[in-house]
């Protein structure tokens, strides 16, 4: 069994005991992720690797993190909670992010590997070389970070 399918077998467990705890809120969030998973399964007709399903998981959130902005500029705070809840439900099956320091660690580094690549300390010009190298170092170490607190310390490191 694959570490994809084993991630989806897991999500069908907690499915089930969710029902049995009557956790309608978890319930539907779990069956969301679920749905996501074998979407993406069908449109690649194989199995998901389990960095496919990190990324299912991941877009999933940033969706989710949108409509809880779009929601709380309508003043729909029931509905921005709700999604909320869904991304706490859907982070229980990614990795742990990174904390805002060890992230700025690796940046720094990542950016210093980078100015020696390229002869000169890099400029706000290289943001997208910057950002391929920190994402780089973050898929080399196999840890996962907020994509847009990443992007704002990589431009807080080339301002500097």
């Amino acid at each position: 069994m694959s570490e994809a399918s084993a991630l989806q077998t897991l999500i069908s467990q907690q499915v089930v005991t969710s029902m049995k705890a009557h956790n309608a809120e978890r319930t539907g969030a779990l069956r969301l992720i679920k749905a996501a998973l074998m979407n993406k399964a069908v449109e690649k007709r194989a199995v998901l690797s389990q960095a496919e399903g990190e990324q299912v998981l991941t877009s999933m959130i940033k969706q989710r993190r949108d409509s809880i902005e779009q929601f709380t500029k309508g003043n729909r705070v029931d509905l921005a909670d709700k999604e909320a809840a869904e991304i706490k439900v859907i982070e229980e099956f990614l990795p742990k992010a990174l904390d805002e320091n060890t992230l700025a660690k690796l940046v720094g580094e990542a950016l210093a590997e980078l100015e020696a690549t390229l002869g000169h300390k890099p400029a706000m010009k290289e943001m997208g070389q910057a950002m391929k190298a920190v994402q780089a170092k973050l898929q080399a170490t196999g840890v996962r970070a907020d994509g847009r607190a990443t992007s704002e310390l990589v431009k807080k490191a080339l301002a500097s």
